[in-house]
């Protein structure tokens, strides 16, 4: 099982993320969007939004800083273990509780709102109880084991493990002895990854790049005074310039 979970399972993971995401810019590419509701409803959205979006993107940099950061680096520039633990306890526990208000009113939102409601689809419900989960259980792992003194370094264990399986070598036996909490968060991780290019998460590997090449938009006013000398006619108007 161990093998399995930690040696294997990442990688089906990661198989399914390249080919889901494959597949559904291949077939579904005007359905790569976040299926904006803000129509139906916009003062909630406006709160939560913002909320869950700058929560999640910090948890994001955190998760990339703790796993492949080593511990050596940060030693190098003059963060010692202590300062890494406060700012980790500290920064992870605002990020998460920020991302989890945000998509608490994101849901009740959601399923308040009956015209938002039906356009969620079964994927997106099932993306929202995993990734609620994912963050719950992350914030669940840090205040277990970590107080303001102390607390679990999972830079020597989990890191390394993570770090491992981008050289085709994943060191298996640095995730057996890990308390099991650590253990359910990364797989919750997984199935969340595995999920994403098949709900509205899929946005997220969409960057508006072409935005800084497309020319700039011309806008002209129209002369009423001239439109109003005589009656209008049927088709297209000649533009004065």
């Amino acid at each position: 099982m161990n093998t399995f979970l930690w040696g294997a399972l990442p990688y089906i993971v990661f198989a399914l993320l390249v080919s889901g995401l494959i597949w559904r810019h291949r077939y579904d590419k005007f359905g790569w969007t976040t299926r904006s509701s803000e129509v139906y409803e916009s003062r909630l959205l406006n709160i939560g939004s913002p909320m869950f979006h700058y929560g999640i993107l910090f948890v994001l940099v955190g998760h990339l800083m703790g796993l492949f950061v080593p511990e050596s680096w940060t030693d190098a520039v003059g963060i010692n273990e202590h300062t890494y633990h406060l700012l980790s306890l500290f920064g992870g526990c605002a990020a998460g509780f920020l991302a989890i208000a945000g998509i608490l009113m994101l849901l009740y939102r959601r399923r308040t709102n009956t015209a938002v409601f039906r356009a969620t689809t079964r994927n997106d419900k099932l993306m929202y109880v995993v990734l609620l989960a994912s963050i719950a259980m992350g914030l669940t792992t840090k205040l277990m084991h970590s107080n303001i003194h102390s607390g679990y370094n999972y830079r020597t264990t989990i890191a390394p493990w993570a770090r491992s399986l981008f050289t085709l070598q994943p060191e298996v036996d640095l995730m057996v002895g890990i308390p099991v909490i650590y253990q359910i968060h990364a797989v919750i991780g997984m199935a969340l990854f595995a999920l994403l290019p098949f709900t509205r998460l899929v946005h997220m590997f969409s960057a508006p790049v072409q935005y800084l090449f497309r020319p700039y938009i011309v806008y002209r006013s129209r002369d009423t005074e001239q439109v109003a000398e005589r009656p209008p006619r049927r088709g297209w108007e000649r533009i004065k310039y």
